[in-house]
C-alpha cells in the first residue's frame, strides 16, 4: 500500500467522526508494533495539508521486558520531527511475576493506557491516537459476542470523561493486510513485542476462526463493519459526512 492510499483511509476516518479539530495536541500511542507506527507517519503526513492545524506526540510505554530496543523507533521520529517519550514502568513484572494473572490481557491493556494517559497529560496533550485497523474492530466485536455475551466493539472517538481526554483511531477504515503491506513497502522499524503472551492471546485465536470465515462467506469483513456502522455500538451510530 503507498501513502496516498493509506491517507485516503485515514483522511477519510478523521472527517467521517470528527477526530481532529483545530488546536488539538494529539499523543500517539506507539507500541513498536506496524499499526502505531503506521499511524504516526500518517498522521504526521497528514498534518502537512490538513485544514484543522495540529501538533503530535509520540508516546511509548514500556512494561519492562529485557530485549525491547526502542533505537530505530526514536531514530524515526527524529527524522520525521516528532517528539518522542518512552516511559519506563513494571506493569510487567506486576503481570506476570507478582499477579501470575492467566489472562493477562485485560489487566495490561487496562494499566498500559493509564499509563499512557497520564504521560499525555503531563505532555498538554487533548487526544490520544491509537493504531487499531478495521480487523481490530471486527476482532473485538467478535470476541466481545464469544467471551462476554454482548454485543461491543471500541468506538472511533471516546471521550474519557475522568481526566478530560478523547482517544481517537484513524485506522479503523484501514485493512490490517494494507497495513502490512505499507509497513514493509516503507520499512517501518517494528519492534518484535517481548511480552511472554504475545501469540498466544485469544485475539489470536479469533483472527484464526475470522480467516475460516473469510473462505466460507463473500464480503465476510465489509459487511460485518458496515452493520458495526449501521447498528447502536456506543460511539458508531453518530450521523457520518459521507455514506
Amino acid at each position: 500500500m503507498k501513502l496516498q492510499k493509506l491517507l485516503s483511509y485515514v483522511r477519510r476516518a478523521v472527517d467521517d467522526y470528527n477526530m481532529i479539530k483545530d488546536g488539538d495536541r494529539i499523543a500517539v500511542g506507539i507500541s513498536g508494533g506496524k499499526d502505531s507506527l503506521t499511524l504516526l507517519l500518517a498522521l504526521k503526513s497528514l498534518q502537512r495539508f490538513y485544514p484543522e492545524k495540529f501538533e503530535l506526540e509520540a508516546i511509548t510505554i514500556s512494561l519492562g521486558f529485557d530485549n525491547f530496543d526502542l533505537e530505530a523507533v526514536k531514530k524515526m521520529c527524529d527524522e520525521i520531527g516528532v517528539r518522542y517519550t518512552v516511559q519506563d514502568t513494571y506493569i510487567g513484572q506486576i503481570i506476570f511475576q507478582e499477579r501470575k494473572e492467566k489472562n493477562p490481557c485485560s489487566l495490561c491493556s487496562k494499566m498500559r493506557k493509564a499509563a499512557l494517559y497520564d504521560v499525555a497529560k503531563k505532555l498538554g496533550c487533548n487526544k490520544i491516537a491509537l493504531g487499531h485497523n478495521k480487523d481490530d474492530v471486527i476482532q473485538t466485536l467478535l470476541l466481545s459476542m464469544f467471551y462476554e455475551g454482548r454485543i461491543h466493539t471500541f468506538s472511533p472517538v471516546t471521550h474519557l470523561e475522568d481526566i478530560n481526554l478523547h482517544s481517537i483511531r484513524p485506522l479503523i477504515y484501514a485493512p490490517e493486510k494494507e497495513v502490512i503491506s505499507f509497513s514493509r513497502k516503507y520499512g517501518l522499524p517494528v519492534v518484535k513485542s517481548p511480552c511472554p503472551a504475545d501469540g498466544k492471546t485469544k485475539r489470536e485465536d479469533m483472527k484464526i476462526f475470522i480467516k475460516q470465515l473469510r473462505k466460507q462467506y463473500d464480503h465476510f469483513d465489509s459487511r460485518m463493519f458496515g452493520a458495526i456502522q449501521r447498528s447502536f455500538i456506543d460511539g458508531w451510530n453518530i450521523e457520518r459526512k459521507t455514506p
